[in-house]
């Protein structure tokens, strides 16, 4: 120890004289003790709570965020559900066209053409559908599923068990995993 580090701990003894020997003491006292204890769990308490209040926080967030998502999903996967449903009528009025001309017309070299070019537009009009998730329900054979068919009518029939589409009237479509259009179908039932 050098001269001014001896100088200065007998200054700071001379300037501590005088106070009470409890305040020079790095130990505290029995009260101060329970205080600091008391405060120790106060401050625990209110740590735990602020880390419950910041989990919850944070769950609600993520489930917030993760909703937004599925939202924006299904924002983007049904955004042309409105257009899809309004091209469905030209579609089926494509296939009535194309129906509608007869077998012997087909043939005939000054048709030949027009029924190529309706069938080559009806076929890029299923690519497109296609491209958009659009697909056609099944209906023709099946039970009777009230979620995709809506029976119109009841045909008495021993061709086919009571509760089969026997005959469909419009199809219907579904744009991904939901329901664009019901078919209008005939359903088989017991001849009286």
């Amino acid at each position: 120890m050098n001269d001014n580090d001896k100088n200065r701990d007998e200054a700071a003894e001379n300037e501590l004289k005088g106070v009470p020997e409890e305040l020079l003491s790095d130990e505290p006292t029995k009260d101060e003790q329970v205080g600091f204890e008391e405060e120790l769990a106060q401050l625990r308490s209110d740590l735990e709570a602020a880390r419950q209040e910041t989990l919850y926080a944070k769950a609600e967030a993520q489930n917030q965020r993760r909703r937004l998502e599925k939202e924006v999903q299904d924002a983007r996967a049904y955004a042309a559900t409105g257009f899809a449903r309004d091209i469905l009528s030209v579609a089926d009025n494509l296939a009535r066209a194309i129906d509608a001309i007869p077998e012997d017309l087909r043939e005939d070299s000054k048709f030949k053409g027009l029924v190529a070019g309706i069938q080559a537009t009806q076929r890029e009009l299923d690519k497109v559908f296609t491209h958009n998730g659009i697909t056609r329900i099944a209906a023709m054979g099946l039970p009777l599923d009230p979620n995709q068919h809506q029976a119109m009518m009841e045909i008495p029939t021993n061709d086919a068990e009571p509760g089969t589409v026997v005959q469909e009237m419009q199809a219907g479509y579904m744009i991904k995993d939901r329901l664009l259009r019901a078919s209008m179908v005939g359903v088989a039932k017991k001849p009286d």
